[in-house]
């Protein structure tokens, strides 16, 4: 039960952030920002945070999220109602950036399932 527990407080913590974000001031952190994953632990002390954007450096973007971890961690604890806001640590989640990718080559390919290459038979 706790896991469904955690997996509901993640979601949550998840769809805060994701509103949160592109709020942050900071020119470092892009306003179209995604948050894919959020794991927080038992006791709620610590949270990975993982964010891909598709445009911009990903390394000046974490650092940019670091400066802004304290505004970020203020307004997530005003809008949740938890005994404890967890320390966010930031990570870069290239998933997007390579679902694009592969687009990219199956398009090349001529395989990206429009179906415009199925009269060439």
């Amino acid at each position: 039960m706790a896991t469904h527990r955690m997996a509901r407080v993640n979601e949550e913590i998840r769809r805060e952030l994701a509103r949160i974000l592109p709020s942050v001031k900071d020119p470092r952190v892009p306003s179209l920002i995604s948050v894919t994953a959020v794991e927080a632990t038992g006791d709620l002390k610590e949270c990975k945070v993982f964010v891909s954007a598709l445009n911009g450096d990903e390394k000046e973007m974490l650092r940019g999220l670091k400066s802004s971890g304290s505004y970020i961690r203020g307004a997530l604890a005003r809008n949740l109602k938890l005994r404890y806001t967890p320390e966010l640590t930031f990570y870069a989640d290239p998933s997007i950036k390579y679902g694009m990718h592969i687009n990219e080559k199956l398009h090349e390919l001529g395989l990206d399932g429009t179906g415009e290459n199925d009269d060439e038979e």
